[in-house]
């Protein structure tokens, strides 16, 4: 199993990496979380995930432990393939995956291309525990910010607003807040944002 490769980083493409190992080029998989932290041209050190199938080898490289955590534990749930963990790794961060599940939270899940409703739920369902178990992430607890946010984007809603759309204002009024907003608040600034 090969854990971890360290080398000169030869070609850099939003899917993959090629890294030079004492004159052996790694072809690896990567994220584009893990694409858009990578220097050009540098020595770098990736974590790896090495996936043996019938027909293939395949190489999938991470920048932290934390991320080749979470891609593990997403392959551990019936229907998320390879592909797919590094869909949502490549649309979510690590920690934004693990605050997801932790808090029950569907609709990020579901944002992701390729997990329908059934899929997030399960995902939810699968990893919750193991989750909480995590040591590298800093401690994520449900809160009550959390509910007021699912409430405000059913009222922005039922008011006929696409919810993507209004999920991106509700993000950025909740993220931007010293405190916890009401939903009122929440709606109110989405709406003049919307």
């Amino acid at each position: 199993m090969i854990t971890q490769l360290q080398g000169k980083l030869v070609e850099k493409n939003p899917t993959y990496v090629v890294i030079d190992c004492n004159g052996v080029g790694y072809f690896v998989n990567i994220s584009l979380n893990t694409y858009s932290a990578l220097p050009e041209g540098e020595a770098i050190k990736l974590y790896t995930y090495l996936q043996i199938k019938e027909d293939a080898h395949t190489l999938y490289g991470f920048l932290s432990k934390s991320e080749r955590e979470v891609f593990t534990l997403l392959l551990s749930v019936s229907g998320v393939g390879a592909s797919t963990a590094r869909t949502m790794l490549s649309s979510l961060t690590a920690a934004q995956i693990r605050s997801a599940i932790v808090n029950g939270d569907v609709a990020s899940i579901q944002s992701v291309k390729g997990i329908g409703a059934k899929t997030a739920q399960r995902v939810i369902l699968d990893l919750k525990d193991k989750m909480l178990k995590l040591q590298e992430f800093d401690e994520v607890a449900p809160t009550a910010s959390y509910t007021h946010k699912e409430e405000a984007l059913s009222a922005l809603e039922v008011l006929g607003f696409v919810r993507k759309q209004a999920e991106k204002v509700v993000d950025k009024i909740v993220q931007s807040a010293s405190g916890e907003l009401s939903v009122e608040e929440i709606i109110k600034q989405s709406l003049k944002n919307l």
